[in-house]
């Protein structure tokens, strides 16, 4: 059999000799080793054969009676009788002159050794009669795994050091390195840890810290050097006060990947699983995955179907019982899949609460209506639009888009609890249309669907993909459950950026004669860098808050990643644009000029114009109306929605405003905190 097709014979200056066998004390115990008939042994040589992987066969010299272990590929075996090619880097060594003692076969975390018979030994190949029979030794603590094509990095200061992965197990790794990088002795400490990284088509695999267990000089062709990890834990993100809660599905849930390092399909049962991550337990025979790998494409299966495909790594191996178990961090999947997950566990602990699945909206309107959430004044702008609002929400709530979720706590076919987010920036979310009704009982439906939110939110925001650093909301003064829940936390952590709150006074303006020239002296442009810098040192000194981070200026996302471009993509409007109002060089306002689908929120809130008043001295309000003209013309409405800060401004020029609106603006670093505010000051458990 020829096992390397295609592939030269390795040159005699880079060939790898046979190995120098040096562990006889595994020899000497064949007393007490369990025992294998000829049948078994032809039957795992078979296997071997199958897998398209080498058997041992341990020599010894002559002369010197050194003891070489050497590799071979069997052909198929049908009776006592074994013929092996010996691996093609070996041809120049005349194996044929050195005495053949053993067969050695590896199997799981044994070691079967046969006695064997040589009948031919020629420089390509060798025929052997098996024994009757073999003994089954103990190989090691952990089985090792043979590797292929997977470079290796070794770094440690300002050693480097490149090679290739050998085999692992789940507690070592072998590699070999080149020994280019070690012509000074001194150059590697195997005292100090390393840091090794392992590489797959181009991919990361593995990198971590990792301690030197044993290194072998080859004949100054190269080093092999076994690594162990430096922790059995890996700390891949900040600790957390409140985890999201875990748990024991069933039936159980799957984990289908394609083992990093083997190549091969791995199929596992999940123990218990959050959003952020789950555990699996192997029985040590089966103890495959090591601390520190990276999984680029792992299938969750539920019910035989594929529910989530994520990236993942293993954090953890700890021995329990009888078993052992891992622990994987989910490190990034699309949001479809996040919310999947996130059904299955809500559903695990109340099945009335539904995680963006597909919501009867006959059921939803009757639901806003009902509860208050469009009052008469609000129906009167939804009525003129009836027919927008109508297919918007359709879309929303039937085709599940990628840019919104909601979640709902129904009773048959009732929902009493409503709460959806919409991505209005690159990376924020808007969280919005929160309401509730009482179901007749102690359950709060909107306290349960404000807590599967925050759920939701606190695994989201770690993954890449989700486009969450910021969550923010509107909410008004007056309303006093938001106010103490959303404006307490900011008011209590007392820190802009971490979680701030701009007041924005809320009216509208006709658009009318947009046409008109604004006086001399004054310009409407779109906002250059000095503006955008001016704007930042007055934001800066009124608010400090975050308003300008989710606006993201001066960075750009590529082009079929922004959200103008996605939303587009799934038949939605949203896109904004900024201006700036000059009088003689000097700056007097910035416009954020948003649009959205008229029907997205239903208070216009991401369909308006953001007016940010950086100078109000000179700035008379008819003139701030012009210049709202000539942007709003974009709106094809009679009337726009402005959100005028700092709100005192209308004050000051005595203009007519219908309300005010707080924006509350969260970096998601401090989600946690945010939890915690909630969990102490409404008693809210998150198990």
């Amino acid at each position: 059999m020829n096992h390397e097709k295609g592939e030269k014979l390795f040159e005699p200056n880079t060939s790898d000799p046979p190995r120098f066998f040096q562990n006889e004390a595994l020899i000497k115990t064949f007393d007490e080793a369990k025992t294998m008939d000829q049948r078994e042994l032809i039957n795992t040589v078979n296997y071997i054969h199958f897998t398209d992987s080498p058997v041992f066969v341990l020599l010894q010299h002559p002369a010197y009676q050194d003891k070489l272990l050497a590799k071979a590929y069997p052909e198929p075996c049908f009776d006592n009788k074994l013929t092996c090619q010996w691996d093609e880097s070996y041809f120049q060594y005349k194996l044929e002159s050195y005495h053949p003692l053993y067969i050695v076969l590896i199997n799981n975390q044994s070691m079967i050794v046969a006695p064997i018979n040589m009948l031919t030994n020629f420089k390509n190949s060798f025929t052997i009669q098996l024994p009757e029979k073999s003994f089954v030794l103990n190989q090691r603590k952990a089985q090792r795994y043979p590797c292929r094509g997977i470079f290796a990095e070794l770094i440690q200061s300002d050693f480097v050091a490149r090679g290739e992965l050998i085999d692992f197990s789940s507690e070592a790794f072998r590699i070999k390195a080149n020994s280019e990088a070690f012509k000074h002795n001194n150059c590697f400490n195997p005292a100090v840890p390393a840091s090794v990284r392992l590489i797959s088509n181009d991919k990361i695999i593995y990198t971590e810290l990792c301690k030197c267990i044993r290194r072998q000089d080859d004949h100054n062709i190269s080093k092999e050097i076994v690594f162990g990890a430096e922790n059995n834990h890996i700390s891949r993100f900040l600790a957390k006060k409140i985890r999201n809660p875990r748990r024991q599905i069933s039936p159980p849930l799957a984990a289908v990947f394609e083992h990093p390092f083997l190549k091969k399909k791995i199929h596992r049962d999940i123990f218990d699983i959050s959003t952020t991550g789950f555990s699996i337990r192997d029985r040590p025979d089966d103890d495959l995955l090591m601390p520190g790998m990276m999984i680029q494409d792992l299938s969750i299966i539920h019910a035989g179907l594929s529910i989530a495909s994520c990236a993942a790594q293993i954090i953890y191996r700890r021995k329990v019982e009888n078993n052992v178990r891992y622990g994987i961090a989910i490190l990034d999947m699309d949001i479809h899949s996040y919310s999947r997950i996130n059904h299955i566990l809500s559903i695990n602990s109340d099945p009335r609460i539904s995680v963006s699945s597909e919501v009867d909206t006959d059921a939803l309107w009757e639901f806003f209506f009902q509860t208050g959430f469009i009052y008469p004044e609000k129906y009167r702008f939804c009525m003129a639009h009836r027919e927008n609002f109508i297919k918007t929400y359709r879309k929303l709530y039937q085709e599940n888009p990628e840019i919104a979720r909601h979640i709902t706590y129904e009773k048959n076919g009732r929902i009493y609890g409503h709460m959806s987010m919409i991505r209005a920036y690159e990376r924020t979310w808007l969280i919005h249309h929160h309401a509730a009704r009482s179901m007749g009982n102690n359950k709060l439906p909107g306290f349960v669907v404000l807590r599967q939110m925050m759920i939701f939110l606190n695994g989201m925001y770690q993954l890449y993909s989700s486009n969450m650093d910021y969550v923010i909301c509107y909410f008004r003064p007056e309303n006093k459950f938001p106010d103490r829940a959303f404006g307490g936390f900011a008011r209590d952590i007392n820190n802009p950026q971490a979680c701030s709150l701009d007041l924005f006074s809320y009216l509208s303006l006709p658009v009318t004669f947009p046409e008109k020239c604004l006086p001399q002296g004054w310009l409407l442009r779109e906002s250059i860098s000095v503006d955008l810098w001016e704007l930042a040192q007055f934001y800066k000194h009124n608010s400090g808050g975050l308003l300008l981070n989710i606006l993201r200026f001066g960075e750009s996302e590529p082009d079929n990643n922004s959200l103008e471009k996605v939303s587009e993509r799934l038949g939605f409007l949203r896109r904004w644009r900024i201006y700036s109002l000059i009088h003689q060089d000097h700056l007097k306002a910035v416009f954020i000029v948003d649009q959205s689908d008229l029907a997205i929120n239903m208070s216009n809130l991401l369909n308006c114009i953001k007016v940010l008043i950086t100078d109000p001295s000179g700035l008379p309000s008819e003139l701030l109306s012009l210049a709202v003209s000539k942007l709003g013309s974009v709106y094809n409405l009679d009337k726009v929605t402005l959100l005028i800060y700092p709100a005192a401004y209308v004050k000051l020029d005595d203009i007519s405003y219908k309300k005010q609106y707080q924006l509350w603006i969260l970096n998601l670093r401090y989600s946690n905190q945010f939890m915690d505010y909630i969990q102490k000051h409404f008693r809210m458990q998150y198990v």
